[in-house]
Order: structure tokens, then sequence, then C-alpha cells
């Protein structure tokens, strides 16, 4: 289980019962429990990877829980590692991290023993296959030979929730070149492009089968022509996913929050979630508006395909 929280509170206040291993404290595992009324986290978002400073706190090079002493690693590059995930929920809910941010079980976060503070992972079910990639910035989990602790939102992602932990492969991700692999950029939009919200699907090119068009009741033949005469044959794509049902519900959810069409294509078991058709290069300004108040930064233009 999960030791993060106020890392300080556990260092300190071990004596006192703040973080007790036996049965009262706050973090003994069976104090953990589901949220009450639980959202839909199907649709939330990967972490996207981004170059960030190192936290102020939670990076000393060794620390010592429980009368065991960690080495955090100077730098994550080349870190893959195999074993047990645990995740934590409502007993760590609103307090601070290691890192000094506030613990949020609906974002897509972990705690680590050692990876430097953030650090950018991808986690892969290694009995379905699910993966997701979350934003380490809490240390743990202290509780048996666990590797990685999972906030609520990524164990859902991965379906581990039922059993309380799962097997798992955790690899490190260099931002700078996830960027590079993830970017498809056009010379009209040369904007900066940082792929995906996927759950670690492959970012292709878009496929020829369109799954879903937008909410409107636009049949595929009727968006077709719309994209011959007012379209450059060019799309904004926010995310690709591995699930139909999770491209499906953020389909919707952006058709509630953007005013353009959004669709979902298919290819290979890989569903896009895209806007447009773009018209020129100020209506992709205003399309990259819409999705940036709706909390969508990382998108880029990829070229339809009939």
């Amino acid at each position: 289980m999960r030791v993060g929280g106020a890392l300080v509170c556990l260092l300190m206040l071990l004596v006192a019962g703040c973080a007790s291993d036996g049965g009262g404290g706050r973090y003994a595992q069976q104090n953990d429990a589901y949220p009450d009324a639980p959202p839909d986290v199907s649709d939330i978002p990967d972490a996207v990877p981004k170059d960030e400073p190192l936290a102020k706190s939670g990076n000393r090079s060794t620390y010592e829980v429980w009368g065991e002493t960690y080495h955090v690693l100077s730098d994550p590059s080349g870190y893959v590692a195999e074993g047990d995930a645990s995740w934590y929920g409502t007993k760590f809910q609103g307090y601070d991290t290691a890192s000094g941010e506030t613990y949020d079980m609906y974002k897509m976060s972990a705690a680590h023993r050692t990876l430097p503070l953030p650090t950018y992972v991808r986690v892969t079910n290694l009995d379905n296959r699910r993966s997701v990639i979350v934003r380490v910035n809490d240390r743990g989990p202290f509780h048996g030979d666990r590797l990685i602790d999972l906030s609520y939102a990524a164990a859902a992602r991965l379906d581990i929730l039922g059993n309380g932990t799962g097997h798992v492969r955790v690899e490190a991700i260099d931002p700078t070149q996830w960027a590079e692999q993830h970017k498809r950029s056009t010379a009209s939009a040369s904007q900066e492009g940082v792929a995906t919200v996927s759950s670690g699907a492959p970012v292709q090119e878009p496929g020829e089968k369109t799954v879903d068009e937008d909410s409107t009741a636009k049949t595929p033949q009727q968006g077709r022509v719309a994209e011959r005469q007012g379209g450059t044959g060019q799309y904004v794509q926010v995310a690709a996913l591995s699930s139909a049902a999770r491209a499906k519900a953020l389909e919707k959810r952006l058709q509630e929050q953007v005013s353009r069409p959004v669709r979902v294509r298919e290819e290979a078991s890989v569903y896009r979630v895209q806007v447009g058709p773009v018209r020129d290069a100020s209506h992709l300004d205003s399309i990259k508006a819409e999705l940036h108040a709706a909390g969508f930064d990382q998108s880029f233009v990829v070229s339809a395909t009939e």
C-alpha cells in the first residue's frame, strides 16, 4: 500500500501513530476504501509527459521508512521493472503527497519508492495488456514487495480495482522523446504537437473506417461531402484509445464542450477521437482554442482519408 500522503508526517510522527503499520494508523491497509459514489473515470486521459524540474520535497537521495533505507534514482532514464501494483483511494484523498502536491484519486498519478519526483511512467497490466501513463508524485508503496501504487483512476483504467492488485510492467518515459514520437504536425499547424491521451494504444495515421460520426445524426456520406466541400482534409486529433467504449464516451463529452463536430475513426483496434474538419488556419486556431478551454491542450493535426 502507499505511504505517501504527508511523507514528513510519516517520517516524524511514526511513534505518535500518524503512520502506524498496525491496525489503527491512517496508512494501515485495511483503512483504505472505495469512494462512496465514484464518477465514471473510464475516459480520464493519461498524464501527458513533459519536462519538469524536480519537486522541492520528496527527492532526498536516501530516506528511511519503517527501518528500511531507500535510495532515490538520480535519473529515471531506461527504468523498466515488473512487479505488483496496488491502488489507493479515499484515505489519502486531499492529503499532501511527498512532492508537496495534493493527492487526487481521480487523476492519473502514482507513488514509487525510488523514482525521482515527478517521473512519467507507462504502466501495463500484464494480465490484460491495458496500459496507462501516470505521473509519479509520491513515495510508496511500503507494504510487502509491491512495485507501484496507482491512483483510483489509474487502477480503474487498468482493471485492477476488483482484485486490489495486479501484475504490471513499469517503464519510465523520456518526455522529450515521447513528444517527438507522438508529434503529427503539418506546415499549417507548426505549433508544438504532443499527442494522445491514449491508454497505451499506438498513435498512427487516421484509418479508413469511421466508427461513429459526430452526435448530430450526420451520416458518413454527409460527413464526407462536407469534408470535400468545406474542409482541408485535416482534423484535430485529441486521443488515440484502445477502447471503443472510452472513445465513444470521450466523443460525447467533447461534443458537449465544443461547438465543432466530433468523430471517432477506427483502424486495427485503435479508436481516434477527432474534431473537424479544419477549413483553414484561422479555423484551426478556433478549434484549438475551444479544446484548450475544455481542458484538452495536447492535440495535433492529422490528414483525413476516405
